[in-house]
C-alpha cells in the first residue's frame, strides 16, 4: 500500500564493529529509528551535541546498563528508558549483560557509519580522480550548498538531506568515459547526451540503498526553473528546493575552476552569470542567500 513500509526480520543496513551493531530500521524527516545490541561489559557514552534541539531516545529491549549520575549508581533495564537533549556533559553507560535497544535520533547518526555512503563516496572519488580538474568539487558544493541553506534558513534535516546529496550529486558520472569527462573541445551531441545521463545514474544508484528518499534531489541538480535543464526539463515549483541550490553552487564551483577546455572565471564574474540568470535558469531567492555566503566567506567584496 503507498504510504506503508514493511520490513521483516531484518535492516535497512548494519553497521558492525568488536563489540556493538547498529542496524538502521527507519528514516525520514531528520529522524533515524535504529536497533543497538551492545555486548557485556562494552562501554557506551553520550556526548552533549553543538545543535541544541538535537534530541536521542533509547528504549531498552532486554538486559541492563549502569550509569552514574552526581554520584548515584543507577541501573536500568528491559522496559526502561532514557533520552538526551541538549546535554550538559557526556555521561558514560557500562553494559552489566548482553543489551539490545531501540533508539531513535534527530541527529542524523547512521549516516556517518554507513558502508553505503561510503560507497556512494568512494564512487564520486572515483569519478574525481578520473578528473583531475574536478579534483574536490562535491565537497566544496556541499560547502556552499549547506551554507546557503543556513542563510535560507532551511529546516535542520533538510539541511542534513541537502549535505549528503550535495556529496553525492555527481556520482552517476561513473558511467561517463574518461575521455568525455576530459575533452578539451566541444562535445559532439552524442557526448552531450552522455553527460545529460548523471543525474539519473546517480539517483538509480541511490534509489536501491536506505537513502532513496535523497534521489530526486541528485536527478534534479541540473534541471532550471525555466525548463531548459535536463534530464526532464522540470520547472520551477516542479524542482526541489535541494535540487536548486545544488544547482547554483555546482555551477559557481565550475565557473570558478579550471577546465580542460578553459581557465578558471573570476568568483566576481560567476556571480554575475548567476545573478544575470537568476528568475531565468535559476531561482531568485537561492542565488540571493548564494551571494551572502560569497560575502561572508571575503570571496566577493
Amino acid at each position: 500500500m503507498r504510504g506503508l513500509s514493511i520490513l521483516r526480520k531484518g535492516s535497512l543496513e548494519t553497521v558492525n564493529n568488536d563489540s556493538t551493531s547498529l542496524s538502521l530500521l527507519g528514516r525520514g524527516s531528520g529522524i533515524e529509528m535504529m536497533k543497538q545490541s551492545v555486548l557485556k561489559d562494552t562501554i557506551f557514552i553520550l556526548y552533549p551535541s553543538d545543535d541544541a534541539d538535537v534530541q536521542e531516545f533509547f528504549y531498552i529491549l532486554n538486559g541492563e546498563v549502569e550509569t552514574e549520575l552526581d554520584g548515584e549508581k543507577i541501573e536500568l533495564g528491559s522496559g526502561d528508558f532514557f533520552s538526551a537533549n541538549n546535554l550538559e556533559s557526556t555521561v558514560q553507560f557500562i553494559a552489566k549483560t548482553d543489551v539490545n535497544f531501540l533508539s531513535v535520533s534527530t541527529a542524523p547518526v547512521f549516516h556517518y557509519l554507513s558502508s553505503v555512503i561510503n560507497a556512494l563516496r568512494k564512487i564520486g572519488e572515483a569519478v574525481e580522480r578520473k578528473d583531475p580538474y574536478t579534483f574536490q568539487h562535491s565537497a566544496r558544493v556541499a560547502h556552499y550548498a549547506v551554507k546557503t541553506a543556513l542563510n535560507m534558513k532551511l529546516r535542520k534535516e533538510r539541511m542534513d538531506n541537502l549535505f549528503i546529496a550535495s556529496i553525492l550529486h555527481d556520482i552517476g558520472k561513473v558511467n561517463i568515459p574518461e575521455e568525455v569527462l576530459k575533452k578539451p573541445s566541444k562535445l559532439t551531441e552524442e557526448e552531450f547526451a552522455l553527460v545529460k545521463k548523471h543525474p539519473g545514474d546517480g539517483a538509480a544508484m541511490i534509489r536501491e540503498t536506505a537513502y532513496a528518499d535523497l534521489a530526486d534531489i541528485v536527478e534534479q541538480h541540473h534541471e532550471r526553473i525555466n525548463g531548459s535543464g535536463y534530464p526532464f526539463g522540470l520547472k520551477d515549483e516542479d524542482i526541489l528546493l535541494e535540487a536548486k541550490i545544488i544547482g547554483v553552487a555546482d555551477t559557481f564551483d565550475a565557473m570558478t575552476e579550471d577546465r580542460a577546455y578553459r581557465k578558471a572565471f573570476s568568483p566576481e564574474y560567476a556571480m554575475d552569470e548567476l545573478k544575470r540568470l537568476a528568475g531565468i535558469q535559476y531561482d531568485e531567492e537561492v542565488v540571493n542567500a548564494f551571494e551572502k555566503v560569497l560575502y561572508q566567506e571575503g570571496k566577493l567584496t
